[in-house]
């Protein structure tokens, strides 16, 4: 999900064409509202997946990834900010950004953390496509071989 506080002039989202139209599909236009939370078509969509845990980006840590991720955990939700997915002007103004979340109770965590939390098992379906993504952008990679080389003598001995 995601959306610009200002649908129009240079905030707005270009159409989606081809291959990109599944990345726009949860595009929430809001009315001018900068924390997303109070948008009610935003908090909408959330509210109906029935999930209570969250990860969230935003283009910038400090405005857009922090007030709805504050809004969401006073509700009672589980937020998880991704704070290498969003950025800010600058270190100082991204730690205050991270430290008044955490100490809110959102968990600061990174892409890398997330997809192996999804990942949860390399025997989880997921588990080999993802650590694929893992190893091919992170140091990961070296454990992601590890398996691949471990995995292939299990089958050679089958």
């Amino acid at each position: 999900m995601g959306g610009h506080s200002i649908p129009v002039g240079r905030s707005q989202w270009p159409d989606p064409v081809g291959h990109h139209q599944r990345a726009w599909r949860y595009l929430i236009n809001r009315a001018g509202e900068i924390n997303a939370w109070k948008s009610p078509d935003f908090k909408a969509a959330i509210e109906a997946t029935g999930r209570k845990k969250i990860i969230m980006a935003g283009i910038v840590t400090d405005v857009c990834l922090l007030f709805p991720a504050l809004s969401a955990v006073a509700e009672g939700y589980d937020v998880y900010a991704v704070v290498d997915a969003s950025s800010t002007w600058d270190d100082a103004t991204r730690d205050a950004a991270m430290l008044r979340m955490s100490q809110a109770g959102v968990k600061v965590t990174t892409w890398g953390s997330v997809l192996a939390e999804v990942m949860d098992d390399w025997r989880n379906p997921v588990g080999y496509p993802l650590g694929g993504v893992l190893g091919g952008h992170t140091a990961y990679g070296l454990v992601y071989e590890s398996y691949l080389a471990q995995q292939a003598q299990q089958d050679s001995a089958e």
